[in-house]
């Protein structure tokens, strides 16, 4: 039975600073993060846990290290990695809310467009899951169409009465809305108190994007309903589902009307009265189609979905581009780098997110209708997913082919810089040394591609502009085909290879993502670069769609913060090391310190991303101002190395590389950065054969210069100069 550090009771060593250890998004295993074999768990769980050597004591320089392993919090089991893929689009839309400019006014709209375009993913969802049961299944499958077997008889269905079609099946996208809260329900366990105060909007969205659900069901019933004419009741219900619809989107499009302490209870109050009118509007619509004995149309396709599809991706579209529109107008065009800043991550991140639903979504009903053979001789699919399909296609083509302009562009230029640097680093090169030189050259070069992201940014999110166009063609009544063949002069045949294309991109993203999901969870080196998605999208809270994965910074930061407390009591103090994203988790965590274990605890970073990608992906959360407030609290015990090699990490408040001015000797943060040089020489040391190998984003816990670094920080904890 361990106490509170895990020490089964003795008593700490004289003068003993922990240092505690949090691994970045590679999920190393504790014994990669202590350097040490064998360890045992200490605190925490299988999930998330505290680890320690078995033999403390063979520490030469008798330091006491800890391990903070979080790696299993974002995903866990394959099974929930796996339905990560379901909520991939859904947890995109909720990472954009958080990158608001800093702005108010600018942020307020940003806000509401994000939760806006979050609720259209939802709406989105049920109408691709009505397009498969209600469209395909109970109206073409069941009706003329006779899709092959055993579809053409679906639970004993065929040749009954077609509002009983409809009502039967209409249970499937009510079970996919259930499963959908099923999966945002499960969250980590929490410690001590809630780390986000935003985390309590998730039962007000819950309620709003249930609602929202049901009444486009509804909606779509009625549409189909009323095609032959409305009656009292079923004018009503449209009536009524139609004002749900709009009362959900009042809620989210008000600026801070869900955020504001004084609304909070009446909001929602709002919202769940929203969802219980909703629920009553969806019994209350099936009973109306069923025991509605009047005749229903003879039209291929279920009457009125078509134009109902083709209103919700063209809202989306709509969304996105004011979203781009609103982050572009208010930018500083001669400013690339802080472009992000303004609020155009939220539009980028959005992008992936409509993109990724609407090819999810046209897939679904598109597949599905070639796997039932149901779109026979009737113009194929749904056309609003025949120009979702060939938009999405469109757009990852043009994208991929931007991208890759924009790295050739930028090539000549990030080797410039990247000469520079290395001629400073290595002044006297001998011949033998030269490719080596040239091969360090290319790595700072690789790595200063971040320094381009925000033109990338910029160029991505102008390219929303084709969905838009492809939404507003078919508000015209244009169908793919005829604009190939009529302005074109294009054969049939380009269209169709054109939607098999943008198909099978949609099916080999989701495969893709599928494999990378198993593969993040199984192999170490295949998370180490795929798994920044998962662990830096589920660390923000649901504060835009509540079908987002939940948050496990709610857990990480405030059991970092409590075992940190705990160590103090027993230590002379800890000593924080961080890399990559466990940077991020331990600033927070001390910024939850309270003040008498903030002046026992000292913070070493080192490949961190806190200012070089989270400042201006997130400039209203993780800003200047927030890192200063982190290095007061700790009275600016806080180092923080970095290298020029590294893609991610940078300097958090000054570069300090080589003729560069000094700092500013009265501002504390100006000595906090080291810059490390990488590698340390160009040529083997003495009796070695090969050379320093180029450290880039590699920890680096057992380099000379990170010891020294702890060396310093654990004397500045103990009082020493």
């Amino acid at each position: 039975m361990t106490d509170g550090t895990g020490q089964h009771g003795d008593p700490p060593r004289e003068h003993d600073v922990v240092e505690l250890r949090v691994h970045g998004v590679s999920g190393a295993e504790p014994t990669a993060i202590l350097d040490q074999a064998p360890v045992r768990q200490v605190a925490g769980d299988a999930s998330g846990g505290f680890h320690r050597a078995d033999r403390p004591d063979d520490n030469p320089d008798g330091r006491t290290l800890e391990a903070y392993r979080w790696g299993d919090l974002p995903s866990g089991t394959v099974a929930r990695t796996l339905s990560l893929v379901l909520l991939l689009p859904f947890m995109l839309s909720n990472l954009a809310v958080w990158m608001r400019p800093t702005a108010r006014r600018e942020g307020a709209w940003v806000t509401s467009l994000c939760r806006l375009l979050a609720l259209d993913l939802t709406v989105l969802y049920v109408v691709s899951v009505a397009g498969v049961a209600l469209d395909l299944l109970a109206w073409r499958c069941l009706g003329a169409a006779r899709c092959r077997g055993p579809f053409d008889e679906v639970s004993g269905l065929d040749g009954r009465q077609v509002g009983l079609r409809l009502a039967v099946l209409s249970l499937l996208p009510v079970a996919a809305v259930a499963f959908l809260r099923l999966l945002g329900t499960r969250r980590p366990r929490p410690t001590g108190t809630s780390l986000w105060v935003v985390e309590p909007l998730v039962g007000r969205l819950r309620a709003i994007h249930v609602a929202a659900a049901l009444a486009m069901l509804d909606l779509i019933l009625l549409a189909a309903r009323v095609s032959v004419g409305a009656t009292v009741v079923t004018a009503l219900l449209l009536t009524l589902s139609v004002a749900v619809l709009l009362a959900c989107a009042g809620l989210l499009v008000v600026p801070g009307l869900l955020d504001r302490a004084a609304m909070r209870e009446r909001v929602t109050r709002t919202a769940e009265t929203l969802r219980a009118v909703a629920v009553g509007l969806t019994g209350a619509t099936l009973a109306a189609i069923v025991l509605d004995e009047r005749a229903w149309p003879s039209a291929a396709a279920l009457p009125g979905y078509d134009t109902i599809a083709t209103w919700a991706l063209l809202a989306e579209m709509i969304l996105l581009v004011s979203l781009s529109a609103l982050a572009l107008w208010h930018r500083n065009p001669g400013d690339r780098h802080r472009a992000l800043s303004r609020g155009l991550g939220a539009a980028v991140v959005a992008a992936f997110a409509v993109g990724l639903a609407g090819a999810f979504s046209a897939n679904l009903v598109y597949q599905s209708g070639n796997l039932l053979d149901g779109y026979r001789g009737d113009g194929g699919p749904p056309v609003p997913y025949q120009w979702t399909l060939l938009s999405f296609f469109m757009h990852v083509t043009v994208g991929v082919l931007v991208c890759v302009a924009l790295t050739r562009l930028s090539r000549r230029r990030r080797r410039r810089a990247a000469a520079s640097v290395t001629a400073r680093d290595f002044p006297t090169v001998p011949p033998q040394g030269a490719g080596r030189l040239r091969e360090v050259t290319r790595a700072v070069a690789r790595a200063r591609f971040v320094e381009w992201v925000g033109l990338l940014a910029v160029a991505w999110a102008t390219l929303t502009m084709i969905g838009l166009l492809a939404g507003l063609l078919r508000l015209v009544d244009l169908t793919p085909d005829e604009l190939a063949t009529r302005f074109f002069r294009l054969p049939v045949g380009v269209v169709d290879m054109g939607l098999a294309l943008g198909s099978y991109s949609a099916t080999a993203a989701v495969v893709a993502l599928l494999l990378g999901g198993v593969f993040a969870y199984r192999t170490p080196w295949f998370r180490r670069h795929v798994g920044i998605l998962w662990d830096l999208g589920t660390f923000w809270p649901r504060a835009a769609h509540p079908f987002a994965p939940p948050s496990y910074a709610d857990r990480a930061v405030p059991e970092l913060a409590h075992r940190i407390t705990q160590l103090t009591e027993r230590y002379d103090g800890v000593l924080l090391c961080g890399h990559s994203h466990g940077s991020a988790l331990l600033a927070l965590a001390v910024l939850r310190l309270p003040p008498h274990v903030r002046a026992r605890v000292a913070l070493l970073t080192y490949g961190s991303p806190l200012d070089r990608l989270y400042a201006r992906i997130f400039p209203a959360y993780l800003n200047e101002e927030v890192l200063r407030q982190v290095g007061e609290r700790i009275d600016w015990r806080w180092l923080n190395l970095w290298r020029d090699t590294d893609p991610i990490g940078g300097w958090i408040f000054a570069a300090h590389r080589p003729g560069d001015p000094p700092p500013d000797p009265t501002d504390p943060a100006g000595r906090v950065d080291r810059r490390l040089r990488d590698p340390s020489d160009l040529l083997p040391a003495p009796g070695e054969r090969c050379p320093p190998p180029v450290r880039g984003h590699h920890p680096g816990e057992s380099d000379p210069e990170f010891r020294a670094a702890v060396d310093e920080l654990r004397a500045r904890i103990q009082g020493f100069p």
